[in-house]
């Protein structure tokens, strides 16, 4: 595989270095284009995965072979022993946290009246409860690191505007929104800042197997400006929430999504 570009001369505003990130659900589509991007900016990445270790290892070399710092760690974001060992593990292993990104999350459809009870724990626990037991563990560190300390969630325009057939999701990501306004409000005195992400329709493996054909165009149509977003995308913007520039931006949902929900 091709190595990812060496990170660029950035100015001190957006410039990472020194800075140790972990980014959940990183081995793919969009965690794993927020841990390279982090990376280019200069910061260490823990690459979380839960399943594929060879994907999370993939990462983190490219990371390396670009000049970067990276360490894969495997654990279960829904389980509350799995997440406080693997954090103090990502401590132990790369000399602190700055930087959590909860990208960690999984999607199950199903119109209301066919949906599974189950389904929904399912969400929930990834979606919700992962979010909400990483920070939880993670904001001893955070709160070492001061105003450098992060919280990044990504939610989806379908938690904010809702959508027939994802009733369960969007319920998950609704309330990663009240999550990080509440958990912003609270290490706000710390100088703790505390975001949200809210992607619409991106290019990934997950979205390429739902959105084709009549599907896709009818979608283009909603799409102010008339394309499915970019992972890279979705990571500039985590990238700018995590920096220097973003100090006194807390508690706030950034949209990227193309204009679908303005």
């Amino acid at each position: 595989m091709t190595p990812e570009p060496a990170a660029r001369a950035l100015p001190a505003a957006l410039d990472l270095g020194g800075r140790v990130a972990l980014v959940t659900g990183a081995s793919r589509g969009i965690g794993r284009a927020i841990a390279i991007t982090l990376a280019q900016r200069g910061a260490q990445v823990a690459v979380n995965y839960a399943r594929n270790e060879a994907a999370a290892a993939e990462v983190c070399t490219a990371i390396v072979a670009a000049g970067g710092r990276a360490m894969p760690f495997g654990f279960d974001v829904g389980d509350e022993a799995a997440v406080e060992s693997g954090i103090k593990a990502v401590v132990a292993g790369l000399g602190g946290l700055d930087i959590l990104v909860n990208n960690a999350g999984v999607s199950i459809d199903a119109l209301l009246m066919r949906a599974r009870a189950e389904d929904f724990d399912a969400l929930h626990r990834i979606n919700l409860r992962g979010a909400f037991l990483c920070a939880k563990a993670a904001t001893r560190h955070l709160l070492k690191a001061k105003e450098r300390g992060r919280i990044i969630n990504l939610t989806s325009v379908v938690g904010e505007q809702g959508n027939a057939g994802q009733a369960m999701y969007a319920a998950t990501k609704a309330g990663l929104i009240g999550l990080t306004k509440s958990i912003a409000r609270e290490l706000a005195s710390r100088g703790v800042t505390v975001n949200a992400v809210a992607p619409g329709f991106i290019d990934t493996d997950m979205t390429q197997a739902a959105l084709q054909g009549d599907a896709r165009a009818a979608l283009l149509v909603q799409i102010p400006l008339g394309r499915i977003g970019l992972a890279d995308e979705i990571a500039e913007a985590v990238a700018f929430l995590a920096a220097p520039a973003a100090a006194y931006v807390t508690g706030h949902v950034l949209r990227v999504n193309g204009g679908l929900l303005i």
